[in-house]
This record gives C-alpha cells, sequence and structure tokens, in this order.
C-alpha cells in the first residue's frame, strides 16, 4: 500500500509540475512553426506568472488570474512580434531582451503593490480547485485518492495539446502557419499573409507561456517570488526541441521533465543522494536530452529567418 501510495503521489506531482511546462511548450510549438523564434518564453512566464497572482489576489478569483496571465504573457509577445516581423530585427536577441523585461517588470510591480517586497502575498485560499472537487468526490477517506488528487489544469493542458495537434495537422489553418515556417514565399504566392499568420502564433505563444506561468503561480507556489519561473522557460524551449517541435512529443517531453521535478520532491530528505544533486536533476536532465536529441530534430527551414514581402 506504501509503495502504491508512492506512486500515486509521483504521479501526482508529475502532471502538477509538467502542467505549466505543457502550456509554455505548446505556445513554442505553435510560433516556431510559424517560422518565429521566441527564447523569450521564460519572461513570458515570468509576467504571467506575476500577473496571474497579483490579479487573484486583488479580484478573489483564479480563474480570472488565469486570464490575467495570458494577457501580461500576449503583450510581451506583441513586443516580440512587432521587433521580429515588422522591424525584421533579430529574434534571439529580442527573446534575450523579452526574458530580463519579464523579470525585471514582474519584480517592480510586486515592489510596487506589496509595500516593497520581492514577492505577491499568497492566493492559497483562493487556489485552482481539484479535479476530485468539481466531480463532487469526497477524498479525505481515502489515502489513496489523496496520493492521486491533481488540478484541473492539468486536464486543460493535455486539452490544449490535443487541439493544437489537431489544428496544426488537420486543418487548413494549421497547414498555412506550418506553409509560413517551412516556405514562407511560396506562402506568400498563394496568397497567405505571413506576417499575419507570424503574428497571431507569436501573441498565441505569449498567451500560453503567461497561462503556464500563471498556473505555476495559482497552482504550485500559491504567490509569485523572483525566482519561481527560474529555468522553466528554457526547460520548455528544451521540450519543443526534444519533441521535434510537434505538440505532442513537446508534451511528452515536458511530462519526462515533470518527471525528474518530481523526484527531486519525493526523493527530498533521503540520506543516501544529496539535495544538491536532486536540485539539479531537472536542468541536467534538459542538457542531456538535447545533446542525445537535437541532432536528430528539424526545425521549421525558415525559423528564425524574417520574411521580406516577395521573397523567394
Amino acid at each position: 500500500m506504501q509503495l502504491l501510495n508512492t506512486l500515486l503521489l509521483t504521479l501526482s506531482i508529475t502532471l502538477m509540475y509538467s502542467s505549466p511546462l505543457i502550456f509554455t511548450a505548446l505556445g513554442g510549438v505553435i510560433t516556431q512553426r510559424s517560422g518565429v523564434d521566441n527564447i523569450g518564453l521564460e519572461g513570458m512566464m515570468a509576467f504571467g506568472a506575476c500577473g496571474g497572482s497579483i490579479i487573484c489576489y486583488f479580484t478573489g478569483s483564479p480563474w480570472i488570474g488565469l486570464l490575467a496571465g495570458a494577457t501580461f504573457g500576449a503583450i510581451l509577445a506583441l513586443l516580440h512580434a512587432f521587433v521580429a516581423i515588422t522591424a525584421k530585427g533579430n529574434q534571439i536577441i529580442s527573446g534575450i531582451a523579452i526574458n530580463f523585461i519579464g523579470a525585471g517588470v514582474a519584480t517592480f510591480l510586486t515592489r510596487f503593490l506589496f509595500s516593497g517586497a520581492a514577492q505577491s502575498n499568497s492566493t492559497i485560499n483562493l487556489g485552482i480547485p481539484k479535479l476530485f472537487e468539481l466531480l463532487g468526490i469526497d477524498k479525505s477517506k481515502s489515502q489513496l485518492l489523496q496520493s492521486a488528487e491533481i488540478d484541473i489544469t492539468v486536464i486543460i493542458a493535455f486539452m490544449f495539446a490535443i487541439l493544437i495537434w489537431f489544428v496544426l495537422y488537420k486543418t487548413k489553418t494549421g497547414l498555412r502557419v506550418r506553409a509560413c515556417g517551412e516556405h514562407p514565399g511560396a506562402a506568400d504566392t498563394l496568397g497567405i499573409n505571413v506576417s499575419r499568420i507570424r503574428y497571431i502564433c507569436t501573441i498565441l505563444s505569449g498567451v500560453m507561456a503567461g497561462l503556464g506561468g500563471a498556473v505555476t503561480s495559482l497552482a504550485i507556489s500559491y504567490r509569485y517570488t523572483p525566482t519561481v519561473i527560474t529555468g522553466q522557460g528554457f526547460i520548455a524551449l528544451a521540450a519543443v526541441i526534444f519533441g521535434n517541435w510537434k505538440p505532442i512529443g513537446a508534451t511528452m517531453a515536458c511530462l519526462l521533465f515533470g518527471f525528474a521535478q518530481a523526484l527531486t520532491v519525493v526523493l527530498a530528505g533521503t540520506s543516501w543522494l544529496p539535495s544538491q544533486i536532486l536540485a539539479m536533476l531537472p536542468y541536467a536532465l534538459t542538457l542531456f536530452m538535447l545533446v542525445i536529441f537535437v541532432s536528430r530534430s528539424r526545425p521549421p527551414k525558415a525559423l528564425g529567418q524574417p520574411y521580406f514581402k516577395g521573397q523567394a
């Protein structure tokens, strides 16, 4: 029974930590499939986590907080889209700037709104409902159900993964998005507005990254702190590459990275493995997977390349 409880707890924590990564990685898949490189996912997550926590605290609604997080992420994505698509700027430099802007403005807002504190006030009493709560299941008498409890955001994340896969590979809209990332010149000659498609996809990536950040601050940490997102945006970016720029592949990679994070929690306090080793496990796994699989991944041919009207 103890082993089963541990396995269910590990699964629950894996899903909990995978959820924000899945949202963010799916946003990375969308924008990179359209040809716009976005390494600013970390900053968008941080800004979304801040916005979600602040708005949830002042409105008392975690759902409004999630919507606010998505909006905050979209604001930074719009800035990145302008630099990358309209101004034809370097997308890597723009993404790095977005990372600094997102984290910097988030810290400024928390200090301004919470009397100089570097973190927002707790929203633990306003948390996102658990799955069993929504289903009306009483888990108080079952230790197994308590170990297997998950947030509703996990279900939403998987629903988004299926939806984005369907749109990208089973609809004309998805074909147009992939055409803009593979050969924008050919897409342009067919009457597809490349700039419009790329703008929409880049903004959607900000929405998803901001949503991932808000999920982190509302369903995991219950507050925004400057370190709550540290590294997660880059792990999500690695999941996009590891998943070969495909929604389902990126989702599976996020589950793997979430499992690594779950191990750091489940094995915490064990005498045979130092806590420092456990803390570095998710990041070490990210580097290991990139080294193994980056040579086998094939990015969109026009990824990171500004498109000029009439370009062949």
